[in-house]
């Protein structure tokens, strides 16, 4: 996740294929000339590099917005339709993921396994109420997660945990004690609690908490509308101390250029869940009253082959897919620079166990596995829509990128009302991106492994799901490192996923707003403020 401003966000593997013209490759600079391009051109006002920072006003009211959502949207962390808005807002995780992508206390101030790794028992924070004055103990963590195993609320991290654990494996000793029994080895299975969906809920409220949202964070609900307007106030009560902010205000609206219009005429702060595209953020950060913070590598992009589907049933047609094409040049002309190459690994640059694998771009050599593959040239469609700015440019850059290895890529724009219903793991090339923050064991379980229903490729490697299995159960450290690095290793030479790149996200805020700091795609609700 986003790392401290300023630092180097071109990591070693940017030598893989052609280095950036002109020295544009030097992106980690304090600010990235918004009009930099291949020919020169005169440099536009800069894009800041983080968010201000600063002693803030007490109190004050901060207005978000955010895009419209469904009317079952609810205010349950566990469901697959949670108002994301406010759940950092309102409730607290055992454990979190800091900027690094390390673990750490939420809840829960310290954990450790047994020797095998398969029960782990986690120490609780004492003195921590919820919003209705009831006192947090073990009771609750160990309802929050009997609840997201039961399969008749069809929670999201069910496909993660129920692999894991059953709910006649979680216990709880006393108040201050949570002994979870698994029923496979698994030393990372404290991040696994870092997931958004694994928000602490009272204990016995599964009936009611969609609608109250009573939890331990620094906001209480005071009004909530599914799919419309809320309200969150202070929580003078708060384990942490109460937040700078007195409320927070949400507002849904339609499209992301009324959302825009409202930040620059100063009718909101913030926009929630908009990715800025470069053109717009570059108008934004040059306007009076807003601009824009920074999330670094916050999202990667990826042009995800259907390996049921052909031709990407066929292991050579995938290989040369990804060695037809420049990921610098699609970093380029997609995001102007805002980001890093992507090497068609999926697990973030200087994350814990991130690889520094990659195949040297050889279209060549595509051209040759084609032609072993039985293709004389091969001519895909790709699919892309407007749902988010980044989809079509990084569709035509690619296209335009593969065509010397004799691929002919046909650009085809879907509607972004049906494109996750109708493109999505249904045609065969298409584009699609995800939000950064999880944990690699996470992230590779979850998006690549045999059956996962977010396997986005359908790809199924018997010897990549047992580097997952061997990696988890495994005590050492390093050893355990070499292991999700070798699966990361098969993801980026036979897997069906093409990365090309992770993108910075470009988030509009009011000038008055200080101190926003992203990780995981959720700010800092304590700490965030209004100027003076």
């Amino acid at each position: 996740m986003p790392r401290s401003p300023g630092e180097e966000r071109i990591p070693p593997r940017i030598r893989r294929r052609t280095a950036l013209l002109g020295g544009a490759a030097a992106v980690g600079a304090a600010t990235l000339a918004a009009g930099c391009s291949r020919t020169g051109a005169e440099a536009a006002p800069s894009i800041p590099e983080g968010a201000a920072t600063g002693t803030p006003a007490d109190g004050g009211v901060l207005r978000i917005a955010r895009p419209p959502a469904s009317q079952a949207e609810t205010l349950d962390p566990a469901d697959s339709l949670s108002a994301y808005e406010y759940l950092g807002a309102l409730y607290n995780r055992l454990v979190r993921m800091d900027e690094d992508g390390e673990a750490v206390p939420d809840l829960a101030t310290e954990w450790e396994p047994d020797d095998e790794g398969s029960t782990w028992t986690f120490r609780l924070r004492d003195g921590v109420e919820f919003h209705d004055g009831t006192r947090f103990t073990s009771a609750d963590a160990a309802y929050t997660l009997r609840r997201i195993l039961d399969p008749d609320l069809a929670s999201p991290q069910a496909t993660v945990l129920s692999p894991l654990l059953s709910p006649e494996g979680v216990h709880t000793p006393e108040p201050g004690v949570l002994r979870v029994e698994l029923d496979a080895p698994n030393f990372e299975f404290p991040a696994l609690l870092s997931n958004y969906h694994c928000y602490v809920v009272p204990d016995g409220s599964g009936d009611s908490i969609g609608e109250t949202g009573i939890g331990t964070g620094p906001f209480r609900l005071e009004d909530f509308s599914p799919g419309g307007r809320g309200r969150v106030v202070a929580y003078d009560g708060h384990w942490e101390g109460r937040p700078v902010l007195d409320a927070i205000e949400m507002f849904a609206m339609t499209d992301i250029q009324a959302r825009t219009n409202a930040l620059l005429a100063g009718q909101v702060d913030l926009l929630s869940q908009t990715n800025l595209d470069f053109a717009t953020a570059r108008v934004v950060a040059a306007s009076g009253n807003a601009t824009i913070a920074r999330s670094v590598n916050a999202q990667w992009y990826v042009l995800p082959m259907l390996t049921t589907a052909e031709p990407f049933t066929d292991s050579r047609v995938r290989r040369a897919m990804k060695l037809a094409y420049d990921p610098v040049h699609l970093l380029e002309v997609a995001l102007q620079g805002t980001g890093v190459v992507g090497e068609d690994n999926p697990v973030p640059p200087d994350t814990p166990y991130w690889t520094d694998h990659t195949l040297e771009r050889d279209p060549d050599r595509a051209r040759a596995l084609l032609s072993e593959a039985g293709h004389d040239g091969l001519q895909v469609d790709l699919y892309t829509s407007t749902y988010d700015p980044v989809f079509t440019p990084m569709a035509l850059a690619y296209r335009d990128s593969v065509a010397d290895a004799g691929i002919d890529v046909r650009v085809r724009n879907a509607s972004a009302d049906s494109y996750y219903t109708q493109v999505w793991m249904q045609q065969p090339l298409m584009a699609t991106y995800w939000y950064t923050g999880r944990p690699a064991d996470q992230l590779l379980n979850q998006i690549f492994r045999t059956g996962s229903s977010y396997n986005e490729t359908a790809w199924s490697d018997p010897d990549f799901d047992d580097l997952l299995d061997s990696a988890r159960g495994t005590a050492d450290e390093d050893r355990r490192r070499r292991l999700y690095q070798e699966a990361q290793r098969l993801v980026v030479e036979e897997g069906g996923a093409m990365t090309p790149m992770f993108a910075d996200r470009l988030v509009g805020l009011s000038r008055e707003v200080l101190n926003y700091r992203e990780s995981g795609f959720e700010f800092d609700y304590l700490n965030i403020g209004l100027r003076p």
